[in-house]
């Protein structure tokens, strides 16, 4: 016994020593738990996209609520220069006055355009020169193309719509298109094409339903491989802006790094999106 007293007392006042300088290294890098909201204001096209990562770091951090609000790219991006949203939602690039203005866009994901009619209608390709003839009024009847003859309805996107702005820019229809119905959402086009045999839209890849037939433009497929190595050539990327020098909440800057990072590589996929991390 006499041996063991003065080991046990090295050993407390080595414990002491470890409380006194602040515990062990594991106790020390404990990370501490997040809590509070996160919001995200702007694209419909990245409905699908924001709900599964959401809904996965909700799951993963449950003092956290992420809310999103479908209000379209323009005011999305408005948003994030008033600070009324932690993140704004893009469905196109930043334009060059909206990065001058401080603002900053981050590519977390890459969508096709699918230019999309109803399921009867025959049409199974169409070149870039005749979607942009189409949109234009160039090209007014499916039988000028080898279909059944039909008066073709235009159903596209509103002016501030980055799905639309997409669109536009790529087939070199900008401020030139000549629509039948102008709708607020990308679901409100694919459910339009759904129901008139002569309309002709275009949706996000990432919101495709079997209720319309996405055309092959140029004879390619609208699909994540053709997307992702540059084939398809109607597409436009997925944008996280945010204000430059304006720090995030410890909530927000989380969901951000994970958004952006290959851990969320999976759920973007099962979006109908392509990852790009």
């Amino acid at each position: 016994m006499k041996k063991t007293i003065p080991i046990l007392l090295t050993l407390a006042m080595s414990l002491s020593l470890l409380a006194a300088c602040g515990g062990t290294k594991e106790s020390a890098e404990q990370p501490a738990s997040l809590s509070g909201a996160v919001s995200t204001n702007g694209s419909t096209s990245m409905e699908k996209v924001i709900g599964v990562l959401s809904e996965q770091f909700m799951t993963d951090n449950e003092g956290v609520t992420v809310t999103y609000d479908a209000t379209g790219s323009g005011a999305g991006i408005e948003a994030a220069a008033n600070g009324s949203a932690d993140i704004g939602l893009s469905s196109r690039a930043l334009k060059d006055e909206e990065t001058a203005a401080g603002l900053v866009g981050t590519t977390v994901a890459l969508d096709g355009i699918a230019v999309i009619v109803n399921p009867a209608n025959g049409v199974e390709n169409l070149t870039m020169g005749e979607i942009a003839k189409i949109f234009t009024g160039e090209i007014t009847d499916w039988s000028q193309l080898g279909g059944s003859a039909g008066t073709i309805s235009c159903v596209g996107r509103e002016a501030g719509s980055g799905t639309r702005d997409g669109f536009e820019t790529i087939t070199e229809t900008k401020d030139a298109c000549k629509l039948d119905q102008t709708l607020t959402s990308t679901g409100a086009v694919i459910e339009a094409v759904a129901g008139n045999p002569s309309a002709i839209g275009y949706a996000s890849l990432a919101s495709l339903k079997d209720t319309v037939k996405a055309v092959t433009v140029d004879g390619v497929a609208c699909s994540e491989e053709t997307v992702l190595d540059g084939t398809y050539a109607i597409q436009r990327p997925f944008v996280f802006v945010t204000k430059d020098g304006a720090a995030l909440s410890a909530q927000a800057q989380a969901f951000f790094d994970f958004a952006a990072s290959a851990a969320a590589n999976d759920l973007i996929r099962a979006a109908g999106a392509v990852p790009v991390a």
